[in-house]
């Protein structure tokens, strides 16, 4: 398979939704699609630095997770509410094993921590793209719902590896 095409040399490139349509690479769809797939190439990056095999698995998951919803823009997606669940349950699960937070925290800390707040706030962007998608297309519900507990999930993940590596939360 080639990698280019030329196809999208005069601004405009191909999606599928039903039937192949060419769209401005501005549109929104685009938009949400490349979002998409800068938080997933920030997610491969954090992946990168975890120790933890249950962590990076789970956040291997997530990337399967958008590249779902990325189908789900175009033609249809195997993303779940059972996908949206698991990530409240790792939620809970995270939650109880460090402290409670009693304030604003800045994001840093260690390094992986760092990064996973680079993706929640790139997960935060997705969201917005997609909900303003979803005023001029049909975006399942799973999608947005996942999106918004995905940047909740990194913001915890955030903090349990801050814990894990003994490194305290800046405050606010």
């Amino acid at each position: 398979m080639k990698i280019y095409t030329k196809g999208g040399d005069k601004g405009t490139t191909q999606i599928y939704v039903d039937k192949p349509e060419r769209l401005g690479k501005q549109d929104i769809v685009l938009e949400c699609y490349g979002t998409l797939d800068e938080l997933n190439a920030h997610l491969g990056l954090l992946a990168s630095g975890l120790k933890e095999l249950d962590q990076l698995t789970a956040v291997q998951q997530v990337q399967q997770a958008l590249f779902q919803i990325g189908f789900a823009l175009s033609a249809s997606t195997k993303l779940t509410d059972a996908d949206v669940e698991r990530l409240e349950q790792q939620i809970d699960q995270w939650q109880s094993d460090i402290p409670p937070q009693t304030s604003f925290i800045l994001p840093g800390g260690c390094h992986s921590a760092a990064q996973a707040h680079v993706c929640r706030t790139i997960a935060r962007r997705a969201e917005r793209r997609m909900v303003e998608l979803s005023h001029q297309r049909e975006v399942p519900g799973v999608c947005l719902r996942y999106l918004n507990r995905l940047s909740d999930w990194l913001f915890v993940l955030a903090r349990v590896l801050n814990f894990q590596a003994g490194m305290a939360e800046p405050k606010v």
